[in-house]
């Protein structure tokens, strides 16, 4: 269903491997991206789980918006694995201002589809979602 302020679907695909993410933990992230011809947001790219964080920052452009979710796993200070769920709003400064209004009017719809996503970050440059960031917003 479109959403009247942007006009954006949610392919299926989206929430279908999101929940693979979230529940048997399929993958280490899920990137997406709005399709603007199509009108919907779609599963760009998916990480297996044993890939790595650097893995997940090169699989973004560098110049195009994107949304991305995370599993991200670390220990406590008190010796306890545990994981959380990020989900990244990811617009460059370099990419098209059509781009970014389009991502931006789209994001909270898009998360409200994703159940189960813990912790928001938007990042327009690769040091606003880097490793240090990521563990500090984790605990």
């Amino acid at each position: 269903m479109a959403n009247a302020a942007s006009g954006m679907a949610v392919h299926d695909d989206c929430k279908l491997k999101f929940l693979e993410l979230k529940a048997k933990r399929t993958y280490r992230f899920i990137v997406f991206k709005i399709e603007e011809k199509q009108k919907q947001v779609v599963v760009e790219k998916v990480g297996e789980p044993a890939q790595s964080y650097e893995d997940f920052t090169a699989s973004l452009p560098a110049d195009e918006c994107r949304y991305a979710v995370y599993d991200f796993d670390f220990v406590t200070e008190e010796n306890c694995q545990k994981s959380r769920i990020f989900f990244i709003a990811w617009c460059p400064d370099s990419s098209r201002v059509r781009s970014k209004m389009i991502y931006a009017s789209s994001k909270d719809r898009f998360k409200r589809e994703l159940d189960g996503i813990q912790v928001e970050l938007q990042a327009t440059d690769p040091t606003e979602m880097g490793l240090d960031v990521i563990r500090s917003r984790a605990s």
